[in-house]
């Protein structure tokens, strides 16, 4: 090759090689987003998503993208969604609820995931610790077990010549399972109530349950955590008034959807907190350095709707603490 021709490939190299790295630099970040929801279900959360990704500067269809998967309930089909999420090669992956995260771990360790739950994420092996991370993961979580025995409270409060109550978890998650369950069992007897653990796996176990609540002659109905129970929430409700069963939730949905009282963390923040956290990563921030986040903002509602169909009269003390009413 002569010495001109070998200078002109040369400089252009030198032109190509600076506009294909600025090409990729200013590339959109693509957001991948695993839910164990349906798509429509509880639209307000999503938009608190995309509030926390446009509080550190990312607006969804202007400088980031997402690419969402929804379970529709359906934990089985999680893995296969996470594993596509990481063969788009998204920049992060955002998951809720745990369940969510522990399959988006399974399917990547480089990839950086942010979790939103009510589950301990350090017992379910998703992090190290709250205040190290370490690994790919990080994310918010929920209070869920700390304020279980307070649903169990405020049920009693509002029926309080009920002496036999039934909780409700799900045996295929053991870890927030059990732990719900202990802490639920313990404030029982302190009330000296009886209270019958029920198991549903999927919302295919609801109409077993809800039979099941009438052969014991409960009272009143402890909703646990973690899907399917947040996946479902409308079908919840529902079974809830058609069994004239009253019951506590820990999500407000349940309450907008027919259901008694919902008693829990606010979770449209616990959303908006990852949306931050998202954000931040795409930024640069490692998630092993990230601490994970408690969403502590708890939240009181109460359909008095609901409370007259069943007979129940709300106590003024107890409404007075209520964040809304619901007529």
């Amino acid at each position: 090759m002569r010495r001109r021709d070998f200078l002109g490939v040369l400089g252009s190299a030198a032109v190509t090689w600076p506009l294909a790295a600025r090409a990729r630099q200013s590339a959109t970040p693509v957001v991948g987003f695993l839910s164990i929801r349906s798509q429509g279900d509880e639209p307000h959360l999503l938009t608190a998503f995309h509030r926390g990704l446009k509080e550190v500067d990312y607006v969804v269809g202007q400088n980031v993208t997402m690419e969402y998967r929804w379970a529709e309930g359906q934990s089985d089909r999680l893995p296969a969604m996470a594993a596509d999420l990481v063969h788009r090669e998204v920049a992060v992956i955002a998951a809720t609820p745990s369940v969510a995260a522990l399959a988006a771990k399974a399917a990547t360790a480089t990839i950086p995931i942010v979790f939103e739950g009510g589950a301990d994420p350090v017992k379910i092996g998703l992090v190290a610790s709250l205040n190290r991370p370490g690994g790919n993961v990080t994310g918010v979580t929920q209070l869920n077990n700390e304020i279980a025995p307070k649903r169990l409270e405020l049920l009693h409060e509002l029926i309080p010549t009920a002496t036999v109550i039934a909780l409700l978890v799900n045996p295929a998650d053991p870890t927030i399972a059990e732990a719900y369950s202990s802490v639920v069992v313990s404030a029982a007897h302190r009330l000296g109530l009886v209270l019958h653990v029920l198991n549903a796996s999927s919302e295919r176990d609801f109409d077993t349950v809800f039979a099941n609540l009438i052969q014991l002659r409960a009272g009143g109905l402890v909703i646990g955590g973690g899907a399917p129970f947040t996946a479902r929430i409308e079908q919840l409700a529902a079974l809830t008034a058609h069994y004239a069963v009253p019951a506590i939730h820990g999500s407000r949905e349940f309450v907008a959807a027919g259901g008694l009282v919902s008693y829990g963390a606010s979770v449209a923040d616990a959303y908006r907190l990852a949306g931050v956290y998202t954000g931040r990563i795409l930024k640069g921030e490692k998630p092993a350095e990230l601490p994970v986040q408690q969403a502590a903002k708890v939240e009181l509602y109460i359909n008095l709707k609901t409370a007259k169909v069943l007979g129940i009269t709300v106590p003024l003390p107890l409404s007075g603490r209520a964040d809304e009413i619901i007529e």
